[in-house]
């Protein structure tokens, strides 16, 4: 079964009871029971919901998964990773990583004895050094937030089986679309599901795929006991917006690639971040890995930081906002948004410069992307 067909049929059969060709949503918080602990596999939806087994079975078969845990956010599912850590475990994270996983990292999770210890993933020399001193897990973005650099996974995941590291990929840029990181080795994926696989910004979700059986009662009780379920709503909504993943992101990158192509060749810019151009330096790794290079853009203007900041704040069809994904088109100052939460000096120490603008590519018609861009650079 191919990709379209697993995202519309996999786990949404028509409802048995009434014949719905959609499933209905679960709006229930509890569940009858027949005799005390005796029910039909539901007792409170905190702890399970068939909206949440629903998408669960979806996300699976599109990342080539056996099992999945939904969640309710993707910092919720990286919760769930990382609370199976004790005091004084290590976890090796990439240098390049999302304010919000960066934050949870070093502002939560290392107030309980968890080591954490950053690493440039690009580097496979720098990763076999650092899994050599024995972390639980090595965690990893490819294509990473905001700077799209790209890891070698197969390559990382053939290194940590030698050491006995487990590895988390979160492919929320590439979707499972454009990349399944299981088949390249790692043994979880990740995903912010707000993001593509939701697809439309009105939903907020996580979720974790493996083949690794046994997780799967770890992840389903993290849930459970720390409170970091979704709502049935929530899921239901996230299963609408994964049928159309693979129509959406075709025409992400299609755009991405037209707006990478537009401003790579524009006078007012300095550097073009995109894994789809030739001369990205992670290309040739990126065009084995994946099928496609995903909706993300991000670029650094030969403006001052004034100017770029004007910018931003005036396209018309690109809307200044946090996120990404979406169908419509979003831009986005890093440095004083999404990345806010990492401190300046790690940042420039990471590249990721106060001037770096990052494009979140809808699905527009890509003329008139190109067209707000030039008339907002015009005036610098």
């Amino acid at each position: 079964m191919k990709f379209s067909t697993k995202a519309i049929h996999i786990g949404q059969e028509p409802d048995k009871e009434t014949g719905a060709v959609i499933p209905p949503i679960y709006m229930t918080s509890t569940y009858a029971q027949e005799a005390p602990n005796q029910h039909k596999g539901y007792d409170y939806t905190r702890a399970g919901n068939p909206n949440f087994k629903n998408l669960e079975a979806t996300l699976a078969a599109l990342e080539q998964g056996k099992v999945a845990t939904v969640f309710s956010s993707g910092i919720g599912a990286t919760t769930a990773l990382v609370s199976s850590m004790k005091q004084g475990d290590k976890v090796v994270i990439s240098n390049d990583l999302y304010g919000g996983t960066y934050r949870l990292f070093s502002r939560v999770f290392s107030q309980f004895g968890i080591d954490f210890a950053t690493v440039d993933t690009q580097n496979l020399g720098a990763v076999e050094a650092a899994l050599s001193k024995a972390p639980k897990f090595i965690f990893l973005e490819s294509p990473t937030n905001p700077l799209l650099r790209i890891s070698d996974i197969e390559a990382i995941a053939s290194m940590a089986r030698n050491n006995k590291v487990m590895v988390v990929v979160d492919n929320t840029f590439a979707t499972p679309y454009f990349q399944n990181p299981l088949t390249l080795g790692a043994d979880f994926v990740m995903h912010s599901t707000t993001k593509y696989i939701g697809g439309h910004s009105d939903v907020i979700g996580g979720v974790v795929v493996t083949n690794h059986l046994e997780w799967k009662e770890k992840l389903d009780f993290a849930r459970m006991a720390i409170g970091l379920n979704p709502s049935p709503f929530d899921n239901w909504m996230t299963t609408r917006g994964v049928k159309t993943l693979a129509l959406r992101m075709e025409k992400h990158a299609e755009n991405a690639t037209k707006v990478a192509d537009f401003l790579n060749k524009h006078p007012k810019v300095k550097k073009v971040y995109y894994p789809g151009l030739p001369d990205h330096p992670n290309h040739s790794i990126a065009k084995k890995q994946m099928s496609g290079f995903g909706g993300i853009v991000s670029v650094e203007f030969d403006l001052s930081l004034e100017q770029s900041m004007k910018a931003v704040s005036s396209f018309k069809l690109f809307t200044l906002a946090e996120s990404l994904g979406g169908v419509e088109s979003l831009v986005d100052h890093p440095a004083s948004m999404t990345h806010a939460s990492i401190p300046k000096e790690e940042r420039d120490k990471n590249g990721l410069s106060d001037g770096l603008i990052r494009f979140s590519c809808g699905v527009e018609d890509s003329e008139d992307l190109i067209e707000d861009l030039e008339n907002v650079l015009k005036n610098f």
